[in-house]
């Protein structure tokens, strides 16, 4: 048996509250939601994070994030949305199945999607040296 929990809430071994689903992404609310309309977003092929997941796989999520973007703004009137990805342990990723948050924002709903982070020094040549593709 599959220990992954995505794994098993896609094999229907686990109840959910599914919103979207086609033959690649499932959508559900999140068990735990942290705003009304929490939303997680998943493969249904497991794929561990970023690394993991292929290109054309991560556009068919984005494309139903933006789909369930639109369906919020219309029908629960977020007015704004937030998506959220973790890959790795640190980065705070808590199951190791790849997947984003959707969180429908709303005027004054308090939440604090993006902590107040230190500054820190960069030489930006040399990380472009690095990193440009």
């Amino acid at each position: 048996m599959d220990t992954c929990v995505f794994c098993r809430i896609i094999n229907k071994e686990i109840p959910s509250y599914v919103i979207y689903e086609d033959d690649n992404v499932l959508a559900m609310l999140a068990k735990d939601m942290e705003v009304y309309g929490h939303t997680l977003i998943i493969p249904k092929q497991h794929y561990q994070d970023i690394y993991d997941i292929p290109e054309d796989i991560l556009a068919k999520l984005s494309i139903v994030a933006k789909k369930l973007a639109n369906r919020y703004k219309d029908k629960i009137w977020a007015t704004w949305i937030n998506l959220l990805h973790a890959s790795w342990k640190d980065a705070q990723q808590s199951v190791f199945h790849f997947h984003i948050h959707l969180f429908p924002r709303f005027e004054n709903d308090g939440l604090d999607t993006r902590p107040k982070l230190p500054k820190i020094e960069v030489d930006k040549d040399e990380f472009l040296k690095k990193i440009k593709i």
